[in-house]
């Protein structure tokens, strides 16, 4: 599979390479540009730093809104539905994984069949 990928991106640069050429002998050699003055670099180079701080302050507030959205504790209301019987207890978001989840005193809670989890 990895082989078919490099050999179709050779062929499509081996392509590029050859039309590239052609294009450029049948226009004949390239003028030459004025040289652009040394500030829109500088600016180019401001902008560049200002997107990847932006990326990066973005990057870093999504963690850390996802940390306290995991850590956050929640109330837990464990309801038999035979009984009718009304159990509570409190977790954090994380400790909760389908059928089980771990209080905050380091209980492990596995439901049963007839029981519903309903998070407050």
């Amino acid at each position: 599979m990895f082989a078919k990928i490099v050999l179709t991106l050779a062929v499509i640069l081996g392509a590029y390479l050859i039309i590239r050429a052609r294009l450029r002998l049948a226009r004949g050699p390239l003028p030459a540009r004025p040289r652009p003055p040394l500030i829109a670099p500088l600016y180019a180079r401001m902008l560049a730093y200002g997107l990847l701080s932006a990326m990066v302050a973005g990057s870093l507030w999504w963690l850390y809104l996802d940390w306290e959205h995991n850590h956050q504790v929640v109330g837990i209301q464990v309801i038999n539905v035979n009984s009718g019987a009304i159990a509570r207890y409190e977790a954090r978001r994380s400790a909760i994984e389908g059928r089980r989840f771990t209080t905050l005193d380091g209980r492990l809670v596995v439901l049963a069949e007839v029981e519903r989890l309903v998070l407050e």
